[in-house]
């Protein structure tokens, strides 16, 4: 009897305990379903979108017409209600396959380059005018040919002039008279004149008045702007000729409107010209010109190189590079990051976790690698160097672009196709670096207003045949941030 009652106890806890254990099975197994389950919805995307076209989409993978990869489109995609408007999600595997690489917005000074094309000139400073002070006959003239060497000293013409044959007789008849007032009164006539003192000591020791009276060079150098030939006419006010020095000399080059501020008086400037490879001359900012070309839109800067074994020639074509360095910290980015229109600028910023949102910034200064941010991001945010016109297009279509103080009017952005063709008037150019400055006509394509950009020539393209003023028709394409053009013609 009791065997029986203990076996039945022993039956009924272990069916209980069955119970319980099969129960906590099934319901972890269960959670573990849910869970992968919910993981899997999450983890699926909804669409898969064309980078460049919002509106080519598929339920599957594939490429665009374009022939582009589809990118996945998730759920979750927007983002949070913290994360506001216009903040997409990417998978780990398409931004590995997009080719997606970040940097810091860092505080750091700029130093950047201002690479132009100048051209060699005398230094005025150093050169002397020689002009005539009476009318009268060139008899003779020693000087042949502009760009003669002369030495201080030589005799450069003689002249005949009727004045000073009369002021050298003044001075004899003083003499003769023994009177010091009217001796000094010729003598200083004829100091007026410019008769070489040693033509007055001459005078006065010999009491013979010279016709024709030699004029000599004040300066060594080289003859410029000879003017004059053996029998000429010539008159107060005629440059007979010039004589300039070569140890050093100016270099004219120009900047663009938007470099002027930083070029500085002092500024350190390098220098090669093609006859010399490999050769580099040393000078620095020596003036800046206080007034805009009102056609081309450039600053003339004048440049100072010594030039002690004479190799550089007046009208010579050089290369010139203006070495910019700030001494604050700005706020610093890779130049590629930029996604320039013809109305604002873009950085997409990277937000962690996949989550990428496109913002609109102020920029500054540049160099060949950085460009200062104004105001739009903070020191330490990352933004997207690589891959950020894929991400920009999905972005800015939801995207409020509030990051900075002021509401951007330019808050509904298109997707850009890769080039456009268009029209437009060139305002400069400098064909040395293949930069074209043009004010463009709208992009209906694009829904692009009007504006004026900056322009780079691809390497295949000649532009050196037109100036500015032009009417063209040109295609460009858009690549790190850079305006180039492919193809362009005049318009007739």
């Amino acid at each position: 009897m009791n065997k029986a009652i203990i076996a039945l106890i022993i039956g009924v806890a272990a069916g209980i305990a069955l119970t319980i254990l099969t129960k906590s099975v099934w319901m972890s197994t269960a959670t573990e379903m849910t869970t992968e389950t919910t993981a899997s919805q999450e983890k699926k995307p909804l669409y898969w979108v064309a980078p460049m076209d919002p509106n080519y989409r598929r339920d599957k993978p594939g490429q665009s017409p374009m022939g582009m990869d589809l990118i996945p489109f998730y759920a979750d995609a927007g983002g949070g209600v913290d994360e506001g408007p216009g903040t997409i999600r990417i998978s780990p595997d398409v931004v590995n396959n997009l080719g997606v690489r970040t940097a810091t917005a860092q505080m750091r000074s700029l130093h950047s380059e201002i690479k132009t094309v100048g051209y060699v000139k005398y230094d005025e400073d150093q050169m002397v005018h020689i002009h005539p002070r009476v009318e009268g006959w060139i008899e003779k003239l020693y000087i042949k040919a502009s760009g003669d060497r002369v030495e201080q000293g030589q005799a450069l013409y003689e002249i005949y002039s009727p004045a000073l044959v009369n002021a050298q007789e003044e001075l004899v008849l003083a003499l003769d008279r023994k009177n010091k007032r009217l001796i000094s009164a010729a003598k200083d006539r004829l100091h007026a004149l410019q008769l070489p003192n040693s033509a007055i000591k001459n005078l006065i020791k010999t009491r013979k008045v010279k016709q024709n009276i030699a004029f000599y060079a004040p300066q060594s150098g080289f003859v410029d702007n000879l003017n004059i030939r053996q029998g000429f006419f010539v008159k107060p006010g005629t440059t007979i000729m010039s004589i300039a020095k070569l140890d050093q000399v100016w270099v004219e080059a120009e900047v663009f409107e938007r470099q002027a501020a930083q070029v500085k008086v002092g500024t350190p400037v390098t220098m090669t010209l093609e006859f010399a490879p490999g050769k580099t001359w040393q000078g620095k900012v020596d003036y800046i010109y206080p007034k805009l070309d009102a056609k081309t839109r450039t600053l003339r800067v004048r440049l100072r190189f010594e030039n002690k074994d004479l190799v550089l020639k007046p009208n010579m074509f050089t290369q010139v590079v203006i070495h910019i360095r700030t001494m604050e910290q700005l706020l610093l980015i890779p130049k590629q990051a930029v996604i320039r229109s013809g109305r604002s600028n873009r950085v997409v910023l990277a937000l962690g976790e996949g989550k990428y949102k496109s913002i609109e910034v102020e920029i500054g200064i540049r160099d060949d690698n950085h460009v200062q941010v104004l105001s739009g991001l903070e020191v330490g945010e990352t933004i997207v160097t690589s891959a950020q016109f894929l991400l920009d297009s999905e972005s800015s279509k939801t995207s409020d672009f509030k990051r900075m103080n002021h509401e951007s009017e330019d808050s509904d952005f298109q997707d850009e196709p890769p080039t456009a063709t268009t029209t437009g008037v060139i305002n400069s150019l400098m064909v040395g670096h293949g930069m074209l400055n043009i004010s463009r006509d709208a992009i209906e394509a694009w829904g692009r207003d009007a504006a004026t950009v900056d322009f780079i020539s691809s390497k295949d393209v000649d532009i050196s045949a037109f100036k500015a003023g032009d009417a063209v028709k040109f295609t460009f394409k858009v690549e790190d941030g850079q305006f180039i053009i492919t193809d362009i013609n005049l318009v007739k």
